[in-house]
């Protein structure tokens, strides 16, 4: 059990992703909130060259990876409890899991498989559809050799969707609606990822469901529906305010129903944990699923804070459940 005036938390993020500015900001906000609320919280800031500390008063503090320990105030700590807020690489991959889970220290994420499993779109949606979850038709490809531009469009149509494999915030997305434009979109989809997905377009409504699961079981946060004012859920429209974000969302009820239980469903057979979000498109009354995020964004513009807002859920109260429930699985 954690004892807030003893436990020290740590809240991971950064990253090695085009999403580290991202992450960055939702560090700030776990930390923020933890630390008004009066636990012991220090950022544990993860960069391709170093990781260190950082709080209140120091900029950067020491931190060795071997024992996951520093010194502050002529004080050695140790973390009980790893919030990880770290959106791409090392955070929603796995990769960050692997090393926390070898030191038998609780996280709030997913465990390696689970969390590799849903960075990858193409895996993830594969999966997704042997539990007869619905999608959109794609097709994926690991070499730019492999671009025959009358072969996708025969197969998947236009307009289609650009996507790197595994990037998130919509980095390396694009909107493809003239043929011209499809080879120069695969072409800068690649420099996120060695793996691009191509998928046809959904025409629908869109909608964004987070699940979560604290010490009374799987829960669902309320559904939030996407207007974006963009051609689609882009970057500008998640964080420089291009989309209309209704939450609740005014959906009829048995869209609602559906789209909660494909989510639960998921995050069961996934062996989901923590705080995921995941992403559809409903054609003809049917959820088609765009991807799911196992370190969704929390930073004041992200869609997750707002549905707890809905939920009449505060965020310092949201963010220990997680934690509770990491020591708990742990």
């Amino acid at each position: 059990m954690l004892d807030k005036k003893k436990s020290i938390i740590g809240v991971a993020c950064g990253g090695y992703s085009s999403e580290k500015d991202i992450s960055l900001k939702s560090g700030f906000t776990v930390y923020n909130e933890l630390s008004r609320s009066g636990w012991k919280v220090f950022l544990l800031i993860i960069n391709d060259d170093e990781w260190y500390i950082k709080t209140s008063d120091v900029e950067k503090i020491k931190f060795s990876k071997n024992d996951f320990s520093f010194n502050y105030n002529k004080k050695n700590y140790k973390f009980n409890v790893i919030f990880n807020a770290v959106h791409g690489q090392p955070g929603e991959d796995g990769e960050l899991a692997i090393l926390l889970d070898s030191k038998n220290i609780p996280h709030t994420s997913c465990n390696f498989s689970a969390a590799n499993l849903t960075y990858s779109k193409k895996d993830c949606l594969i999966e997704a559809k042997k539990f007869n979850v619905a999608t959109a038709k794609s097709i994926y490809m690991d070499s730019e050799d492999k671009l025959i531009e009358s072969e996708i469009i025969n197969e998947i149509g236009l307009p289609c969707f650009v996507k790197a494999n595994k990037a998130g915030s919509s980095f390396g997305v694009y909107r493809v609606s003239d043929k011209k434009m499809l080879r120069p979109s695969i072409k800068n989809a690649f420099k996120e990822d060695s793996q691009v997905i191509i998928e046809s377009e959904l025409k629908g409504r869109e909608v964004s469901v987070g699940v979560y699961k604290d010490i009374d079981g799987i829960k669902c946060l309320p559904v939030t529906e996407i207007i974006s004012e963009n051609e689609f859920f882009d970057y500008e429209a998640k964080y420089l305010g291009k989309a209309i974000e209704i939450t609740p969302a005014q959906i009829p009820n048995e869209w609602i129903d559906s789209v909660i239980k494909t989510s639960i469903y998921l995050y069961k057979k996934f062996n989901l944990k923590g705080i995921c979000r995941s992403e559809y498109i409903f054609v003809d009354d049917i959820p088609h699923l765009l991807e799911i995020n196992s370190v969704p964004g929390l930073t004041e513009q992200s869609i997750v804070p707002k549905q707890c807002k809905a939920a009449g859920i505060s965020l310092d109260i949201f963010f220990e459940k997680l934690l509770i429930e990491a020591i708990n699985k742990n």
